[in-house]
C-alpha cells in the first residue's frame, strides 16, 4: 500500500528543468531563484546555472525565475518541461522593487499607498558607509542620531531622541527593541551584512498594522532564506578611523588614527529543498568616538555656555560627571546650619554664631535695628554676595570614566523545514553582545551587555504563525553621570521598611562644610580689619564696618582659594590613579542606587519580552480580484527585571505587563486603475483603555508608471515600560513613571509638589498630575511617484500630523527642608494638539552608461512659535505655554549622490553621496533644566549645522564571487556631533574583501 501512495504520489509530481544564462554576457549564472509562485517549494541554479525542480502543485502553475540585480521572469508550466533555458536581463530600471512593509502583502514599490524607501542586496553592496544600518542615513527624511561607533539610532519626521521609542525596528518580523529600554540597541543583537536580503523604511504613523509604537516609523529588515542563498560567504573591513577631540585615557596625548576591524561569516546549505540551516558570526572592534563637550550648561551666576570651572563656581560641564549641585545656594546652607549652631548643639559654627550676634548688638542700635534684624542685617552684608551663587564640586570627565574601547559580536542561526509545498518551519536564534555608549537621561556605558532573540515559526505564502522572547542582560553596564556622583561619595543607602532610601547627607556635609569653611576664614580677617577701622580717632562706627564689608567681598576670592586648600574643590580622587580605579571599580560594580559604603552605578537589568503573532490572507479563499483580505493579531508580555536598579520595585518583585492586538486589512483594486486600502485595528495594554487605529488609502495609476497616492493614517504610543514603572536616579534628577505606584512611593500630591519652571520664576504652581494616557497621532499624506521616460525616478510626498495627548516630561520640585528638595523627571501626557507638517522629494536618474545621480530633500517642521513650512528659522523645542516637546529635528536634510556598479562591464563600480543637515535646537534630559528652558538664543543647545561626503570605488571579480572595496565615511574630516552630550564623530576609512556563495 506504501509504495502504491509513494507510486501516485510520484506519477502527480510535474518536473521542471533546465539552465539560466546571463543574457548579455552568455554566462552560466549560479544561485538564481526558480519558485513556484503561491508556494514556498522553490530551488536555485547550481555553479553550471542548471536546475530541477519537482511539485506536486495542480498544472497550470507559475514558475518565477529571479537573481540580484535582473530582472525577474515568469513562465507558465502545464506539464514537465525539463529544457527551460532562461535569459536572465539586468535589471537597470529605476522604481522595479517590490515591497511588503507598506500594506503585509507584495506590491510595487511605484504604487505603494504610503512612502516606502528600500535598500536591496545591489543598493547595500553598493553603500559607501561602513554598514547597510549606517546607510539608512541616507534615505530621504531619515535622521541617525550617533552615540557611538556601534550605536546609532534612526529616525523620521520629528521628536527624534538618542533612544527613540516612537519608532519600530523589525528583523524577521521580530520586534528588535530591548525590552528594558524599549528601543533598539541599534544593530547590536541585528543581522550580519552578508545575510541582509533587503531593508524597508517606512516613515510616519504604521500602528495600523504593526501595532503600538510604530507612530513615527517602521524599519523592516529580512535576511536571505538559506534555500535561496547557500554557500560559504566572508567578508574583512579594515581601516583607519580619526577624530581630532580623542585622546589617550587619563591623559591629554592625542590618540590618532586607530584600527577599525569588522568581520563577518554566514554559511547556509539546503538539502534536498526540504531542509537547510544557516549560521553567521560577525565581530567588530575599533576606539571609539568620544564626548568631550565641556561647555557649561549650568547658567547660574551670570555664565552662559562660555563658562568654565574658573570663572563660575556653579559649573555643570556636559560631559563632566560628579559636578553635583547642591540646588541652593552657600548662602542659604550657611544661614541654615547657622540657625542650628545654638549652646549645645556641639555645632563647629557656634563661634561664628556668636561672633555675629555680638556685631549686631555692637552695630545695631546705632542703625536703628533690633537685635534680630541687626544679626540678619551683618550675615546678609558679609555672606549674601559672595556666597549668594551656585556652588558645585568639581567633576571627572567622562572619558576618565569609560574605557572607549568598542566592541560588537552577533551571532545568528536557523533552521528550516518545508512541510509540504505550503508551508516553512524555522526556529531562529539571534545572540549579540557589545561595549558601546549611549545616551539618554545619563550617558551609559554597555559592557559586556547582550540580548538574545529566539524565534519559533510556521509561514506559508499567505500566512504565518509565530513567537519568540527578547532577552535582555545589562552585563557590567553601568550609568556614567551616576559613576562620577560616585567617585565624589555623593550619597549613601539607607535600609528602611520601605526599601532602599537615598541619604545625601555625605553631600548636605561637604556643601556645609565649604559654607562653613568659608565663613570661618573670612570673619576674622573681617573682626581684625574692622577693629583697624574702628581705632582711627574720630571715626564713624558705620562707616567703619561698611568699609569692613567691602574689603571683605574684594577677597572673596582669596578667601576661596583657602577654602579649596582646607576642604578640596569637592574631587575626591585624581583620574587615573591607583585609587581612581579602585574606587570607580568598587562603584560601577555596585547596583543602582548603592549601600551604606557610597554609591551604585550599575544596571542589573534582566527583563524579558514574550510575543505570538499570527497573520492569514484569504487569497486562496477570496480571489484578489474581488478583494485582499488579511486579519492578524498578537499578545505580548513585558517581565520586568532590574533588581530595583532602573525600575519600580514592591518587595523585590517589579512589575509585570501584558497587551494584545487584533487587525484586519481590505484591498480592492477598481479597473486595474483605482486601489483602495482600508486597515483596523484594535490593541489593549493592561494598565490603560483600549485603542482603535484606522487606515485608509487610495492609490490612482494614471498608466503604470505614474501613481498618485492620499493616504489617512492613525498610530499610538503606549507608554513604554520606562515611562510607566522607571525609578531611578540620575545626575540631574530622579526619573519616575507617572503611574500610581510611583507617586505614592515618593508621596507626590499637588500640596507638596510644584514645576521646576514655577520654582525658578519665584512663583511656586503646583503640579496636579493628570491621569497618564497613551499618545496618538493622526497623519493626512498626498504622494505622486512617477518614472518618466524610464530614466527619471520621482518620488513625493507631503504629510500633515496631529499628536494628541502626546508623552513628555516635566520637572518637578519636592521641597524637603529649608534648604533641601528632591528633583523629580515625571512623564506627562500635554492636554493640547500638537501639529506637524513636511514634506519630501527624491529624483534618481539614470545616465546613459548605467551610471545614476540622485538626490532628496525632505522638510520637517513644528508648528509652534511662528515656525511655519516654508519659513527660514530653525524648529523650536517649547511650545507657546512651555511644555517641552523635544522635537529635536533639524528642518532640512538633503543628500546627493552619483555612482554606477559597474562600469562598462569592467567590474568596477563607485558611489559618492553627499549629505547636509540643518542646525537644530535640542532638549533632553541629560541636559541641565536651566538650559532647556532659557530664552537666551546664544545659550540655547543648538546642535550645529553639518555636512559630510561618503564614497566608495570597487571591483567585482565573479571568476571568485569576490568584491574589493576601497571607501570612507566623511572623508573630508568635518566632525560633527548629532546631539546634546553625544560624541565627536570622525572620519573611518577602510579598505573590504568580501567572498559570496563559494562551495555552492
Amino acid at each position: 500500500m506504501l509504495f502504491w501512495l509513494l507510486s501516485i504520489t510520484a506519477l502527480a509530481q510535474t518536473r521542471v528543468a533546465g539552465k539560466v544564462t546571463d543574457e548579455s554576457k552568455k554566462e552560466e549564472l549560479t544561485g538564481i531563484s526558480i519558485a513556484v509562485k503561491g508556494k514556498v517549494i522553490g530551488t536555485i541554479t547550481d555553479q553550471k546555472g542548471n536546475f530541477s525542480l519537482s511539485t506536486n502543485t495542480p498544472t497550470p502553475f507559475t514558475v518565477a525565475v529571479s537573481g540580484v540585480g535582473f530582472q525577474t521572469q515568469e513562465f507558465v508550466i502545464n506539464g514537465d518541461r525539463t529544457d527551460l533555458n532562461v535569459s536572465l536581463r539586468e535589471q537597470v530600471t529605476l522604481g522595479q522593487e517590490v515591497v511588503v512593509a507598506a500594506s503585509r502583502v507584495e506590491e510595487s514599490v511605484m504604487q505603494s499607498p504610503v512612502s516606502i524607501e528600500k535598500m536591496d542586496i545591489r543598493a547595500i553592496q553598493n553603500t559607501p558607509a561602513p554598514s547597510f544600518y549606517d546607510a539608512l542615513r541616507n534615505l530621504k527624511g531619515v535622521e541617525m542620531s550617533t552615540q557611538s561607533v556601534t550605536f546609532s539610532n534612526f529616525n523620521t519626521r520629528g521628536f527624534s531622541g538618542n533612544g527613540n521609542t516612537r519608532v519600530v525596528q523589525m528583523m524577521d518580523g521580530m520586534d528588535n527593541q530591548a525590552p528594558g529600554l524599549n528601543f533598539s540597541v541599534a544593530n547590536i543583537v541585528g543581522m550580519s551584512e552578508l545575510d541582509v536580503e533587503s531593508v524597508e523604511l517606512l516613515p510616519g504613523a504604521a500602528s495600523a498594522l504593526y501595532g503600538p509604537n510604530a507612530i513615527n516609523g517602521l524599519l523592516l529588515t529580512t535576511s536571505k532564506s538559506p534555500f535561496l542563498y547557500q554557500g560559504l560567504s566572508a567578508n574583512a573591513k579594515v581601516g583607519l578611523m580619526n577624530a581630532s577631540n580623542r585622546t589617550k585615557r587619563y591623559s591629554e596625548e592625542k590618540l590618532g588614527a586607530t584600527p577599525y576591524t569588522d568581520f563577518s561569516i554566514r554559511y547556509a546549505k539546503a538539502f534536498n529543498n526540504r531542509f537547510a540551516f544557516k549560521v553567521n558570526v560577525g565581530y567588530l572592534t575599533a576606539q571609539d568616538w568620544q564626548a568631550t563637550d565641556y561647555r557649561d550648561q549650568s547658567l547660574v551666576n551670570g555664565a552662559g555656555l562660555s563658562g568654565t570651572r574658573a570663572t563660575n563656581r556653579g559649573y555643570d560641564g556636559i560631559n563632566i560627571y560628579g559636578d553635583v549641585d547642591p540646588g541652593f545656594s552657600q548662602y542659604q546652607i550657611l544661614r541654615s546650619a547657622l540657625a542650628q549652631a545654638t549652646p549645645g548643639s556641639g555645632s563647629p559654627l557656634l563661634p561664628l554664631n556668636q561672633g555675629i550676634m555680638q556685631l549686631a548688638t555692637q552695630f545695631g542700635p546705632a542703625a536703628g535695628l533690633t537685635p534680630t534684624q541687626a544679626y540678619d542685617r551683618v550675615l546678609t552684608d558679609l555672606y549674601a554676595n559672595p556666597l549668594g551663587f551656585n556652588y558645585t564640586r568639581t567633576g571627572y570627565r567622562e572619558r576618565d570614566l569609560v574605557d572607549y574601547s568598542a566592541r560588537s559580536l552577533k551571532l545568528n542561526g536557523s533552521l528550516h523545514y518545508r512541510i509540504g509545498e505550503n508551508a516553512e518551519a524555522i526556529l531562529q536564534a539571534n545572540w549579540g553582545t557589545g561595549t558601546t555608549v549611549y545616551t539618554g537621561a545619563d550617558r551609559y556605558y554597555l559592557n559586556k551587555f547582550n540580548i538574545g532573540q529566539y524565534k519559533a515559526e510556521i509561514r506559508g505564502s499567505n500566512f504565518f504563525v509565530r513567537a519568540y522572547t527578547t532577552q535582555e542582560r545589562s552585563g557590567d553596564a553601568y550609568a556614567v553621570g551616576i559613576a562620577g556622583l560616585g567617585m565624589n561619595n555623593t550619597w549613601i543607602v539607607d535600609q528602611t521598611a520601605n526599601g532602599p532610601v537615598v541619604n545625601t547627607a555625605p553631600t548636605a556635609t561637604y556643601f556645609g562644610t565649604v559654607a562653613g569653611t568659608y565663613a570661618g576664614v573670612s570673619f576674622p580677617a573681617f573682626v581684625t580689619d574692622l577693629q583697624t577701622r574702628l581705632a582711627v580717632p574720630g571715626v564713624n562706627p558705620l562707616v567703619a564696618y561698611q568699609g569692613a564689608v567691602l574689603a571683605s567681598q574684594a577677597n572673596s576670592a582669596a578667601y576661596f582659594n583657602q577654602v579649596q586648600q582646607l576642604v578640596g574643590n569637592g574631587q575626591v580622587y585624581k583620574p587615573g590613579s591607583p585609587e581612581f580605579e579602585a574606587k570607580l571599580r568598587e562603584v560601577t560594580g555596585k547596583a543602582i542606587p548603592g549601600d551604606a559604603n557610597g554609591v551604585g552605578a550599575k544596571f542589573q537589568d534582566r527583563t524579558n519580552l514574550y510575543h505570538t503573532e499570527a497573520m492569514y490572507n484569504f487569497n486562496k479563499v477570496i480571489d484578489p480580484k474581488t478583494a485582499e483580505i488579511i486579519v492578524g493579531g498578537n499578545y505580548r508580555v513585558y517581565e520586568l527585571n532590574s533588581g530595583g536598579t532602573i525600575f519600580y520595585s514592591n518587595n523585590g518583585k517589579e512589575p509585570t505587563i501584558s497587551e494584545f492586538g487584533l487587525y484586519a486589512q481590505v484591498q480592492k483594486s477598481i479597473a486595474d486603475k483605482l486601489r483602495l486600502t482600508g486597515a483596523l485595528r484594535f490593541d489593549k495594554n493592561e494598565n490603560f483603555k483600549g485603542q482603535f487605529n484606522p487606515r485608509l488609502s487610495a492609490v490612482y495609476s494614471v498608466d503604470r508608471n505614474n501613481n498618485i497616492r492620499a493616504s489617512f493614517q492613525t498610530g499610538f504610543r503606549i507608554p513604554t515600560t520606562q515611562d510607566q514603572y522607571i525609578d531611578l536616579l540620575t545626575p540631574q534628577a530622579r526619573l519616575i513613571g507617572s503611574l500610581s505606584p510611583l507617586l505614592q512611593k515618593y508621596n507626590l500630591t499637588p500640596a507638596n509638589t510644584f514645576t521646576y519652571e514655577s520654582i525658578l520664576a519665584g512663583q511656586p504652581k503646583a503640579y496636579d498630575f493628570p491621569t497618564f494616557k497613551p499618545e496618538r497621532v493622526s497623519t493626512i499624506e498626498f504622494g505622486y511617484k512617477g518614472l518618466i521616460n524610464k530614466r527619471l525616478l520621482i518620488d513625493a510626498y507631503y504629510y500633515n500630523s496631529t499628536y494628541h495627548d502626546f508623552i513628555g516630561t516635566v520637572t518637578l520640585i519636592q521641597p524637603t527642608g529649608a534648604t533641601t528638595r528632591n528633583v523629580y523627571a515625571v512623564t506627562k501626557n500635554y492636554t493640547s494638539p500638537i501639529k506637524t507638517q513636511g514634506f519630501g522629494i527624491g529624483l534618481d536618474y539614470s545616465l546613459p552608461g548605467n551610471f545614476q545621480i540622485g538626490g532628496n530633500v525632505s522638510n520637517n517642521t513644528l508648528n509652534t512659535g511662528g515656525v511655519s513650512l516654508f519659513s527660514g528659522e530653525m524648529n523650536k523645542n517649547t511650545l507657546e505655554d512651555g511644555f517641552q516637546v523635544r522635537y529635536n529635528t533639524p528642518k532640512y536634510r538633503y543628500n546627493v549622490s552619483l555612482g554606477n556598479r559597474n562600469i562598462k562591464g569592467s567590474g568596477f563600480g563607485f558611489n559618492v553621496v553627499y549629505r547636509y543637515q540643518d542646525a537644530f535646537e535640542w532638549q533632553s534630559s541629560l541636559g541641565n533644566p536651566n538650559i532647556n528652558i532659557t530664552s537666551d538664543i546664544s545659550n540655547r543647545p543648538i546642535i550645529a549645522a553639518f555636512g559630510t561626503l561618503d564614497a566608495q570605488i570597487s571591483k567585482r571579480v565573479p571568476s571568485i564571487h569576490s568584491t574589493f572595496k576601497i571607501g570612507g565615511s566623511n572623508i573630508l574630516q568635518k566632525e560633527y556631533t548629532t546631539g546634546w552630550g553625544n560624541p565627536t564623530v570622525g572620519s573611518i576609512y577602510y579598505v573590504s574583501l568580501t567572498f559570496d556563495q563559494l562551495m555552492n
